[in-house]
Order: C-alpha cells, then sequence, then structure tokens
C-alpha cells in the first residue's frame, strides 16, 4: 500500500500505531489496577502509595478499566478514610486522657471515663485499619492509661490510708494522757499508709501534731542525706550517614543505574534519610563528569522530584510531631515525676528534637523558641532540686568538719590528761557511727575529709588500745583469782561475789571492744560457774533434806484430795487453814521439782473449796426451794385478801407446816405473812384498804423485778423487752455515778431480793414464776 498509496499507507500506519498505543496504555491501565488491587490486600496502606498510583493513572487512557480501577480506587479511598478517622479518633482519645489528668474529676468518676476510653482503645486496636495507628501515639496512650490507672490505685490507697489514720488518732485521743509516748506515737504513725497531699491529710497530719505538741518533744534528728543524682541529657548523636554504595565498582554507568535504583527503592519504601545519602552520591558522581543518557536524566529527574515531594511532606509532618513534642513537654509539670525522671524526660525530648531536625530539617525558630522555653519550665523543678541536694551535700560536708574537730577538740584533752578513757571509748564509738551517718559530700571534700577524720580516729585509737591492753591485764587477773576460789571454803561465796562486783568496777570504767569484752566475759563466767557447780557437788545433805521436805508437802496434798469428798462449808476453812500452816511451815524442796508440787498442791486446795461451794449452793438451791413454798403461801393468801374470801382457812397451819428459812427471810415473809392475815381477819374497810395497796404495788413490784432480772442477766420475755431496754440505761447511768455500790455482789443480790419479797403486791402466775426463778438465779450464784 505503501507503494500504491502513501496517503493510504500513512492512514494505515496511523491506525496501527494507535492501535500500538492503546494496547500499551491498556497494559499500564491493567497494571495500574493489579497494583490497586494488592494495595487493598495489604495490611498497611500508606497515603503515599496511593498518592503514587494517581500518578501512574492521571497518564493513562483506558476507558474499557475505568470501572475497575475507580471501583478499586473507591476502596483504597474508604479505607484511607478509615485510617483517618481511625487516627483523629485516636488524637482525641490521647488529648481526652491528657485532660481527664489535670480535671480534678471524683474518683468514681473518673475510673468510669479511664474504662470507657480503655475500651475504645480496644476496639480500635482491633479495627480492620488499626496497623495505620502511630505506633508513638499507641504508646502514648498506654502510658496515659497506665499514669490515670497508677493515679487511681493512689487514691483508693490514700482514702485507706486517711481512714486508718483517722482511727488511729481517735485511738489515741480516747487514751490518758500519761499512757502516750513522743516517740512510740512517731513510730506506730510512720509505720500507718502514706497520707495523699491533699487537705485531708494535712488535716490528719495537723492533728497529729496538736496530739504531740501536748506531749514532752524528744530532740529531733536531722534527716539522712541522699546522694545528688547525675543529671543525664547528653545530646544524640547523628545517625551515621548510610553507604548506599556497592562492594566493587562494576563501571561508572551501571554503578550509577544501580545507585538510582537503590534511591528509587529508598523512595518507595518511605526511607527519605537513605534516599538523601544515595542523592548526594549522585550528585558526587556528576560532578566527577558521569554523563547520562536522556531517558537516566528524566530518572534521575523524576526521582530528585520525588524526593523533594516527599521531603515537603516529611517537613510538615516534623513540624506536626514538633508541635506535639510541645505539648508533651508543656504536659510533664503536671505528672508529678520524680526529678530524676523529669530530668530524663526532658533529656529524651531535646535528644527527639534533635532526631526530628535530623530526619525532617531544621524547625523555625518561634517553634524552637517555644520548645526550649517549654523544656525550661519543666526542668525548674528539678533544677531546684538539684541545688536543694548540692546544698545538702554542702551541710554534710559541714557535719563532717564539725566532727573532725570535735575528734581534735577530744585529741586535745587526751593529751592534757583531762579525759576520762570511758567518754574517749564512747566518744570515738559516737563518732564513727556518725560518720557513718553523715550522708552525701562532694567528692574533692569527701576524700579530703575521710583523711583529717581517719587520722584523728587513729590518734585517739592508739592511747585507747594502750590503755585497754592493761584493762585486758587486769580482766585477766580477776580470772586466775576467780579459779582459784577454794570451793568448799564457807567464805567462797562472799569471794566470788567479791571478784563479780570488781569486774563490773572495772567493766564500768572502760568497756574494751566488743569481740574481746565477750571472749573475757565468757572466761570469767565459765570459771564461776565452775566454781558453783564444784560447790553444789559439797551440798548432798541440803538435797536430802529438800526431799523430805518434798515429801511432807505431797502428804499434805494427798490428804487434802482424799478430804474434799466429805468437806462441808463449815469444815473447809479449817481443813485449808491448817494445811496452809503445815505448808509454810516446811522448808524448801528441789528446784527441779518445786513447779510440780507446788501445782499440786494449789489444785488439790481448788479441789477443797470447788467441792465446799458445791455443797454451799446445792444448800443455796434447796433454800430457795423452801423460799419459794413459802413465798406462795403469802401469795395466795393475799389474793384472798384481794378476792375477798372467807377468813376460815388454817393460814397459821399451813405456815407453820413448811421448814423454816434463814433468818432474816424468814422474819421478812413472816412480816407480809402476818400483814396480809391481819387484813383478811379486820373489817370488810380495812381489807379493802389492804386489797387497793396489793393492787398499787404491782407496778413497782414489777419494775424492781424487771431491774433484778437486769442485775442478773436473766431473760423477761419478749413483752418487756422495750421496758427493760430503758431501764438497763437507768441501772448504767445509776451505776457510772454511784460506783459498783457498797455490799458485794452475792449480799447485794441476796439483800435486794429481800426487799423484793418484802414489798405486798399481787402477782400473776407469770409475775410468780419470774420471781422463782430470781430466787434460784440468786441461790446459784451464792459462794
Amino acid at each position: 500500500m505503501r507503494n500504491t498509496d502513501r496517503r493510504v499507507a500513512k492512514l494505515m500506519q496511523s491506525r496501527l500505531d494507535a492501535h500500538r498505543h492503546r494496547e500499551a496504555e491498556h497494559r499500564r491501565a491493567q497494571a495500574a489496577v493489579e497494583q490497586a488491587e494488592s494495595l487493598l490486600k495489604e495490611t498497611l496502606l500508606t497515603p503515599n502509595h496511593v498518592a503514587e498510583l494517581d500518578r501512574k493513572w492521571s497518564v493513562i487512557v483506558a476507558p474499557e478499566l475505568d470501572a475497575t480501577f475507580h471501583a478499586a480506587r473507591a476502596a483504597l479511598a474508604q479505607r484511607l478514610e478509615a485510617q483517618v478517622a481511625l487516627q483523629r479518633a485516636m488524637i482525641d482519645r490521647v488529648a481526652a486522657l491528657r485532660q481527664l489528668g489535670g480535671a480534678g474529676l471524683p474518683a468514681a468518676e473518673l475510673a468510669q471515663r479511664v474504662d470507657a476510653l480503655a475500651q475504645e482503645q480496644d476496639e480500635a486496636l482491633r479495627a480492620p485499619e488499626h496497623p495505620s495507628l502511630p505506633r508513638a501515639l499507641v504508646a502514648e496512650f498506654a502510658a496515659e492509661m497506665q499514669k490515670l490507672r497508677a493515679r487511681l490505685q493512689t487514691q483508693e490507697a490514700g482514702r485507706a490510708a486517711q481512714a486508718a489514720r483517722a482511727a488511729f488518732l481517735d485511738a489515741q485521743v480516747a487514751k490518758a494522757p500519761a499512757e502516750l509516748h513522743a516517740d512510740a506515737l512517731r513510730r506506730e504513725w510512720k509505720a500507718l499508709p502514706p497520707l495523699p497531699a491533699d487537705e485531708q491529710g494535712a488535716e490528719l497530719q495537723r492533728r497529729f501534731d496538736a496530739l504531740l505538741a501536748t506531749l514532752p518533744q524528744p530532740e529531733q534528728r536531722k534527716p539522712k542525706e541522699t546522694r545528688e543524682p547525675k543529671q543525664e541529657g547528653a545530646p544524640g548523636a547523628k545517625p551515621a550517614a548510610k553507604d548506599a554504595k556497592d562492594g566493587k565498582p562494576r563501571g561508572a554507568d551501571q554503578h550509577f543505574i544501580d545507585t538510582m535504583d537503590a534511591m528509587e527503592a529508598a523512595l518507595q519504601q518511605g526511607s527519605l534519610g537513605a534516599a538523601a545519602e544515595l542523592d548526594k552520591t549522585l550528585k558526587e558522581a556528576r560532578e566527577k563528569g558521569t554523563r547520562l543518557t536522556p531517558a537516566q536524566s528524566d530518572r534521575l529527574a523524576h526521582l530528585r522530584a520525588e524526593l523533594k515531594r516527599l521531603s515537603d511532606w516529611a517537613r510538615w509532618g516534623g513540624n506536626v510531631s514538633r508541635e506535639e513534642l510541645i505539648k508533651t513537654v508543656e504536659t510533664l509539670p503536671t505528672q508529678n515525676l520524680a526529678m530524676s525522671e523529669l530530668a530524663k524526660k526532658v533529656g529524651s525530648m531535646r535528644d527527639r528534637w534533635k532526631a526530628l531536625d535530623s530526619l525532617s530539617g531544621a524547625a523555625p525558630k518561634s517553634l524552637w523558641e517555644r520548645f526550649d522555653a517549654a523544656c525550661t519550665a519543666a526542668y525548674a523543678p528539678a533544677a531546684a532540686h538539684f541545688r536543694h541536694l548540692a546544698d545538702e551535700r554542702h551541710a554534710n560536708a559541714a557535719r563532717g568538719q564539725a566532727l573532725v574537730d570535735e575528734a581534735q577538740a577530744e585529741i586535745a584533752r587526751l593529751r592534757d590528761g583531762s579525759a576520762e578513757w570511758k567518754h574517749v571509748a564512747g566518744t570515738v564509738q559516737r563518732l564513727r557511727l556518725a560518720w557513718s551517718h553523715l550522708g552525701a559530700i562532694d567528692r574533692k571534700d569527701k576524700k579530703r575529709l575521710d583523711a583529717l577524720f581517719t587520722d584523728a580516729l587513729n590518734t585517739l585509737q592508739g592511747p585507747l588500745e594502750h590503755q585497754r591492753k592493761g584493762e585486758m591485764a587486769e580482766r585477766e587477773a580477776i580470772i586466775e583469782a576467780a579459779a582459784a576460789i577454794d570451793p568448799h571454803d564457807r567464805h567462797a561465796i562472799d569471794a566470788m561475789r567479791a571478784l563479780q562486783q570488781r569486774w563490773q568496777e572495772h567493766a564500768r570504767a572502760l568497756p574494751l571492744e566488743r569481740k574481746s569484752e565477750q571472749a573475757l566475759w565468757q572466761r570469767f563466767r565459765a570459771v564461776c560457774d565452775d566454781v558453783f557447780q564444784r560447790r553444789k557437788e559439797t551440798m548432798h545433805e541440803a538435797d536430802i533434806e529438800r526431799r523430805a521436805h518434798e515429801a511432807a508437802k505431797d502428804a499434805i496434798s494427798a490428804r487434802l484430795e482424799a478430804a474434799a469428798a466429805d468437806v462441808t462449808p463449815a469444815t473447809a476453812g479449817k481443813i485449808l487453814r491448817e494445811a496452809q500452816a503445815e505448808w509454810q511451815a516446811i522448808g524448801p524442796v528441789p528446784r527441779t521439782h518445786e513447779a510440780r508440787v507446788e501445782k499440786r498442791y494449789h489444785a488439790a486446795v481448788a479441789l477443797v473449796q470447788q467441792h465446799a461451794d458445791q455443797a454451799r449452793r446445792a444448800a443455796g438451791v434447796a433454800q430457795a426451794g423452801m423460799l419459794r413454798d413459802k413465798l406462795r403461801l403469802v401469795q395466795q393468801l393475799e389474793e384472798a385478801v384481794a378476792s375477798h374470801e372467807a377468813a376460815d382457812a388454817d393460814w397459821d397451819a399451813r405456815w407453820t407446816a413448811l421448814p423454816p428459812l434463814d433468818a432474816d427471810m424468814e422474819r421478812t415473809l413472816r412480816t407480809r405473812f402476818d400483814s396480809a392475815l391481819a387484813a383478811l381477819r379486820t373489817s370488810p374497810d380495812a381489807r379493802a384498804a389492804y386489797a387497793r395497796q396489793l393492787e398499787d404495788n404491782r407496778a413497782k413490784l414489777l419494775h424492781e423485778l424487771l431491774r433484778q432480772e437486769i442485775g442478773a442477766g436473766i431473760d423477761s420475755g419478749p413483752e418487756f423487752a422495750r421496758d427493760r431496754l430503758k431501764l438497763q440505761v437507768e441501772v448504767l447511768q445509776s451505776s457510772l455515778k454511784s460506783g459498783h455500790g457498797g455490799r458485794g455482789t452475792h449480799d447485794g443480790a441476796t439483800a435486794r431480793l429481800r426487799d423484793l419479797c418484802s414489798l405486798p403486791a399481787l402477782v400473776d402466775a407469770r409475775t410468780a414464776s419470774r420471781i422463782e426463778q430470781l430466787a434460784l438465779r440468786v441461790a446459784k450464784e451464792g459462794k
């Protein structure tokens, strides 16, 4: 066709070129679609990859694949939007956590909000796009969450500590001032859980200080000094540049192409530092005369344009990171960190700023000034703390110099001959102990003071050791004198006691080193024990006498044990007095059997007393039964008076048929019986008056009965619960005002029962049963 018609051939050629172009565009479009689908399958989707995909598709014309690409691109856009929403929510959660830290909310509401934010964070970490979350924000959220939970735990512990300390203060205030000791109170107060730094804690501390102010205060010791931690914060070193060259060059053109390939790979991976170093290598190669083809020039220009675009993004991201870094530094003063940790935090923030400078370029001056001011303000408490530690080190150095001066003054008194050796020994020990608790000192001062103090102690220690050698010789002489005592001599004990007194005088005059003192004392004690042991071996006759005493005392115990079964209350006192007199007349028993003999004797006495008490209680129960019978007769007579019965019953015979009671109770009931019998046999008016008296005394009888039931510990029944409770309060108030009373427990109960029985009153069956129970209880409690 070219030979026949060039126009047709040219048209055909243009159409073939268009067809090849469409095929090429289709292949490029297919590759873009495949890249989009592969990006959809990737776990971590980055915006630069999507931007690169959009740049490729912008120069592609493939209408047949537009729908497929746009569907994939829409899915990518949804993922990016989800990532943005997830990241914005993450930033909001971190900001919410920071606001919660300084909001001052109650503990319950703070815990509820923290749990809600933690739940949202867990849901975000389970979201499909969670790999896109910045690791720094995730770590910061975890750190903030940990601090808030720690604060909640601290608040809970603070409330428990406040409750414990308030209870302790209430218990101490309730005690008498004579029972309180300032040192013991301080130790117990210090052992309690620490108080939180709030108003309630300060109020409890003020209450404790006020309590201590009422007591004699001992001299307070200064707190032990602590060493000043070294401030860390050296500037971080710039990351070493990566060498992008191969080991052995394979020619200039190939090496240049490999470097461009590495730069392209670094840009695709987002490694801007490596890409910048490779670009620097390419510039050096161009300066050395490397020539490029147009395709290579275009490729290099494209790579540098991409590097510039990504560098701009990195610079923008670096400024965002710097803003976040400034906010983090500004929140440091509100975190209540330890001073050493605060110094490390500020140093690490400066290192991170320098790292951002190396990665994202230099920061604007305004941002740097804000960051530097925030770091200076955050570090101010740590700087003040370190200055305080330095002042403490200077104060410790001054105290160390005072100890050295005191040692030198003691040396001067020792040379003048005005010092006592006991005082010198105590001074050396006290100075050594005070030096060990001196605290932190600057290194240059410590070396000088250590040398001066060591020289002074060595100067004091020399004469003291010489004097102690002489004292040890004296102790050796005392030991030899003790070993020479004859145990058979009648004055051996006196001589041994004199040596022991002499030993104590020497020990008080000049104490030796603890090890030497213990060794000499053990030797002296062994010699004394040996003398006493040999003397014991000569006391066989005394042992025989003690064994005879033991047999005699055992016989007394056996006699008491045998007499316990037949003892009566009348004979118990005589038996026990005779046994006590015999026991006191007998001499000592062997020391090893003394406890056993004493235990048996006391057990026998207790057995006799127990049988006597049982007999007395049995008699009391029998007396209570007779009291019950006569009291029932009196109550029946009073009931007859109240019911206007005829006086034809033989009441005197019925009274005489009952066995008599003890004199007081018999006289009381007889008086009441005679009064009722006289009323029964008199005129109707006198009888009615006596019946009204009986009815009027019913309430008084119930009140007195309830009072005596309270005193005896007897249940009155549920119908009297309210009256009993009210009367208990009155009884308690009366006992607190008047004391325990003038009569014994049983005697008082018997007298009160007698007063109750002397009161004429009408009673029902329930009241009569309660009076009988009270009489039985009084009889059982009798001694």
